[in-house]
Parts: structure tokens; sequence; C-alpha cells
């Protein structure tokens, strides 16, 4: 009677797969899915265009360390003490949500750059340190050596063979187990091979040179020799994407494909500008994530913690309250343009970068975004915010700008919070020159407390609108919604006890020597 009746077993329903893949230093504007002609990036514009594309991601703060604070804690780094500060130590707390994902069961690794720079536990006497790096454990180090097999396109490029590492992170799984990859890409840090993109066959004329940088020949190589590295990075994309289409893995994968600040220039990384927070967000997920989307919404790296975590099913116990938001809805929606009304800010800050000033003090900064307009605060504008314009060394003041005698510039010896580069030393070393002093001024000289940009109108940052009459409501708005969420938040730096605690955590690299401001 019941010989063909087949008894249907009930399968749990498959958990997804995540790839995190996290540029070291990449601007929102250059991949060649937004249109940037100079940078060819076929990894990430398929994400993009088969996935969703975010016009609007906002990193944790324009700096590494805080910014991938924020990203794996769902907090602000405000709120993370020394945890959330550029190279000093990472507390046990301070629990990522990659521990939880691992804990439910996810095979969990990296490669390459982790959540750093921060100081983990170097022995047991670190007790209230934590031991691993809070982006994951690397399962394997594969690296390039100079030689034959050798393919870097840059000799500044990282030696890590990311895709060479992910592909033995695959291999070591045991069958059905889901897994989170954490690839962070040490490019497109500098330091650049000066004159690679001439190797690669790249055109000075594709360039687009953003307005706070002068247009010439030495800014627009070295923007080429910064899409070299970006390149690099998309390449080991690419290959992690064609390997889990090979193996029948993509579908189940959730890829986000995005930076953590903005790119190594003047005016840029260090600072909460556009360009220095703004950055590129891709994210594939056929099965749950309506594609071929462009979203507006406004993205925090502090809600990917939340939304992932949501994502997999996982709880967020164990893990200190979380500021950011999930935004599921975003992700599951078949809208374009601006999908959830409600999320109407973003906000980011930074303190310290680099040792760049006397005592090695920060250059404090709070920021709110909304659709239009963006607002920083600087908390302490009697400092420079590039850091101070001539350094000490061997107890002896260097000259003025860092320009030695000869009219070169030592990147070491002034505005330190900016990476050495051929644009730096040219703003230097041009800096009396009529055509470049108002370039060299949007760099390195000290600012207002307040400044106020639309942002559609002016992505450079170049006009501020603060204090001005007509802009006067704006600006009244996003100051009250600013210290509002900096007041919920617990930010030390306006509800104390100490508003000066960031200056006190220990800095572990390089201290530099300047004189008093």
């Amino acid at each position: 009677m019941f010989q063909n009746c087949q008894v249907q077993k009930k399968t749990e329903p498959q958990r997804p797969n995540i790839l995190l893949a996290i540029s070291d230093d990449q601007s929102f504007p250059h991949t060649s899915f937004s249109g940037c002609k100079f940078i060819h990036t076929p990894g990430f514009d398929r994400i993009a265009g088969e996935g969703i594309f975010f016009t609007n991601c906002y990193s944790g703060s324009p700096g590494s360390a805080p910014s991938r604070s924020s990203l794996v804690t769902g907090r602000y780094h405000w709120q993370n003490e020394q945890s959330g500060q550029h190279f000093s130590s990472w507390m046990n707390k301070y629990i990522p949500f990659i521990d939880l994902l691992k804990q439910n069961g996810y095979h969990t690794g990296r490669a390459g750059k982790g959540v750093s720079p921060f100081r983990y536990a170097q022995s047991d006497n670190d007790s209230l340190w934590r031991k691993k790096d809070a982006g994951g454990v690397e399962h394997s180090n594969i690296s390039y050596t100079e030689g034959e097999n050798d393919e870097r396109t840059a000799t500044g490029i990282y030696q890590n063979n990311y895709f060479a590492n992910f592909q033995h992170f695959m291999e070591k799984r045991k069958p059905g187990d889901p897994f989170f990859f954490w690839y962070g890409a040490r490019e497109p840090h500098r330091i650049y091979e000066e004159g690679s993109w001439k190797r690669m066959g790249k055109n000075p004329e594709d360039v687009e040179v953003p307005g706070f940088l002068p247009d010439n020949d030495v800014i627009r190589g070295d923007l080429l020799d910064y899409a070299v590295e970006i390149e690099w990075f998309d390449l080991h994309l690419s290959r992690m994407i064609q390997y889990l289409e090979e193996n029948g893995e993509l579908d189940n994968t959730i890829i986000i494909v995005t930076a953590d600040n903005g790119m190594p220039f003047p005016r840029a990384k260090a600072n909460c500008f556009e360009y220095g927070v703004h950055v590129p967000l891709a994210i594939r997920f056929p099965r749950q994530f309506p594609g071929k989307r462009v979203v507006d919404d406004l993205i925090s790296f502090a809600d990917f913690a939340p939304t992932l975590l949501e994502l997999t099913g996982t709880s967020q116990e164990g893990m200190l309250p979380m500021s950011g938001k999930s935004f599921t809805n975003i992700l599951k929606s078949e809208k374009s343009g601006v999908v959830d009304a409600d999320k109407k800010y973003v906000f980011a800050g930074r303190e310290r970068h680099s040792s760049s000033r006397w005592k090695n003090l920060g250059y404090p900064q709070r920021m709110i975004r909304e659709r239009q307009y963006i607002l920083i605060w600087n908390l302490r504008p009697d400092r420079w915010p590039a850091g101070a314009p001539r350094a000490i060394e061997n107890g002896k003041l260097m000259p003025l700008y860092g320009i030695d005698r000869s009219g070169r510039h030592e990147t070491e010896w002034a505005f330190a919070d900016v990476d050495g580069s051929p644009s730096k030393s040219f703003l230097a070393e041009n800096h009396k020159d009529p055509e470049i002093i108002p370039f060299f001024d949007h760099a390195f000289a000290k600012r207002p407390e307040y400044e106020l940009y639309n942002v559609i109108n002016d992505p450079y940052c170049l006009e501020n609108l603060s204090g001005r009459p007509e802009h006067k409501q704006i600006e009244e708005e996003l100051k009250t919604k600013l210290i509002n969420e900096l007041i919920k938040t617990e930010d030390p730096r306006v509800v104390g006890p100490d508003p000066e605690i960031f200056e006190t955590y220990k800095y572990y690299s390089k201290i530099r020597e300047f004189p008093e401001e």
C-alpha cells in the first residue's frame, strides 16, 4: 500500500559562506564600475554588476586600525578605548563578530592584513590582550619570492600570495562547513614603485585628478602607480571568485568588496573628507539579495557586524553592545536608489594617526554625513591637521616643511600624518608657487573648528559652507545630530570623564619628536 511512498527527510537550509575582501587605502571613485578610466577592476565590477553597488559606504575612520576596529565590533572607534586607536593594543573584551561565527560552526581564516595595526599579546604577561588577530587566523603563509615565479607587477607589492592562501584555506575546510574568509590586501597602501604604471602600459591622459591636487605629470604618475596596486588587489579577488565558481560555491557565498579608508594622498587618507572616509562597496549573494541594483543608502562600517550575524543566524551574545544597525532589509529588497528612508546619517572620526605632533598628540575629528552634506568637527583646530610642519631629529630642529638646503623634501621631517609620496613632496617643494599655494594649504594648513560641505556639488570638499547664513539651518541640524550621537555612544571627547584619554593610550610604533605647537 505504501511501497511507492518515500519519506522526505527535512534538511537544514544551507548557511551562507562569506568572503570579505578589503583593500588598504582606496577611495570610492576608484573602480572601473564607477567609471574610473585609469583603473581596471573586473573582479569588483562583477560583484557590483551582478549584485548590489553601494554609492555611499563610509568607513569607521580615515585610518586603518580604527576603521577595521569599527567593522569587526559594530561600534564606533571612540567606543573601543585603545582597541579603536592606531598602533595601540587590542583588549580581550572587544570581541569581533568573526569569533562568534567560529563558535557557530564557521570555518574562519584570513590572508594578508587583518585588524591592524594593533599590538596583540606578546606573552602570558599580556593577560588583558587578545592573543590572535581580530580578523581571524592565517592558516598558511604562502608568499611570492623574487625569481621566475614572481608575478608581482610592482616592487612595492606585498609578498603574500593571497589567492594561494585562500585556496589552502578552502582545501582544509571540512565538507559541509560554511566558511568566513577575510581577504585583507595590503595594497594600495604605500610604498609604491615609482613609474610602475609605465611597465603596465597605462596612459596619463586617462587620469582624472581630484580637485584637491594639482594636475601635472607628477600627480598623474603617482595616481597611476596607485592604480597598479588596486588592480593587484582585484586580480586576487578575481581568482577567488573564479575558484568559488569552479567549485560550485559562488552562489552560496556572500561576497563583500570594500576598502578600509581612502587613498594615501594629501587631503584624503587621515582626513574625514569624502576621499578619506567614503569607500567602494559591492555585495553579491544571488540566493537572497536581488542583484543588478545601485543603492544610495548611507552604510557605515559599524553596520557590517550586526548584518553578517543576522544573515548567518548567529547570536550577538558575547559581544559588547553595537552602535551599527543591520542593513539586511536593504540587501533583500528589490529596490534601487534610497531603500530605507529612515537611514539618514552615518558617523566617523579619528584621533591619532601616525606620530606627527608634539608629545604624539592626535588631531581629533568627528564627522556626520547625511544625503547631501558632510559636517566635520575639528575638536583641536589649533593643531596642524596633517602633522607639525617641522620635526626634531637628534635634538636639532629640521627645516620648515621638511625642505633641505637643496630644495628637496624629506617626508619624515614634516606633515607626518600624510604618507610619503611624490604628491606630498611636490606640494612641499613648490609651496611658494602661486598656482600650488591653494593645494598646499588644502593639504597642510590649519583648519576651522567646523567644516560643512555639499558633497553632491563639491565631492572634493573645497568650499567650506560653515558659518554662511544660507546654510545655518542644515549646519545646526547636523551639529545637533552629531552631538546627540556622541552622547548616546558615550564618546569621552564629549561626555568625559577624561576628554583627553585618547592621548594617553600607549602607541606601539615609532615616536617622532616635534616642537611644541
